[in-house]
Order: C-alpha cells, then sequence, then structure tokens
C-alpha cells in the first residue's frame, strides 16, 4: 500500500474509533469506549509452554517415519539424499534441544 494511500485511510477513519499511540509498539485503533492493549501474554493466544515429553516422543515416531521412505521402488538416488539431508537436520534438531533443556533452568 502507497504512502498516499494510507494517510486517506487515515484520514477517513470509522467515526466511532480513535487512534491511540502506544509506548513501543505500532499506532493501534480502538473504539472510543475501549482502552487499547498495553501487553499480550501468550497464555492470551492459547500458547504458554511446550509439548512436553510427548511431543519428543513424537518427534522421533517422525524421525522413523521419514527414514521408513527409503524403502520403496524408486530407483533414483536423489530421494536418498534428500531425506538422509532432512532426517539429519531433524536429528540434529533433537539434540539442540536435549542439550538446551538440559541447561535450562527449568527443564520440561
Amino acid at each position: 500500500m502507497s504512502e498516499q494511500t494510507h494517510r486517506e485511510r487515515i484520514a477517513t477513519d470509522h467515526p466511532a474509533t480513535e487512534r491511540v499511540n502506544q509506548p513501543g509498539r505500532e499506532e493501534a485503533v480502538v473504539r472510543a469506549d475501549a482502552h487499547p492493549v498495553e501487553h499480550e501474554r501468550p497464555e492470551e493466544w492459547g500458547w504458554h509452554g511446550e509439548t512436553g515429553r510427548a511431543g519428543r516422543i513424537a518427534s522421533w515416531i517422525a524421525i522413523l517415519f521419514m527414514a521408513a521412505y527409503w524403502v520403496g521402488n524408486h530407483e533414483g538416488r536423489v530421494e536418498d539424499f534428500w531425506l538422509g539431508a532432512i532426517i539429519a537436520l531433524m536429528i540434529l534438531l533433537k539434540v539442540y534441544d536435549y542439550f538446551r533443556r538440559k541447561n535450562a533452568w527449568r527443564s520440561q
């Protein structure tokens, strides 16, 4: 959107709303009778933690399913290289997560 179009939209806002400057955030449009949000916590959006032990087990199952794709009727080996690279990346992420949790203040 061009700057001119943006300025035109600002000038033609709905009369029941007002623009509010929020410290450390972008300008907000709020209803005239409402108070702008000052801080949004992750819990309010439904995300407040990690998947835990079940998620770690499920990721190993996903790695095993990816490895099962090596068995098949394909003749080219390009797929095998890509599968190996993706599986290696997934395992590296698992190792990183292990050491990250091990060194965390509160491991999950």
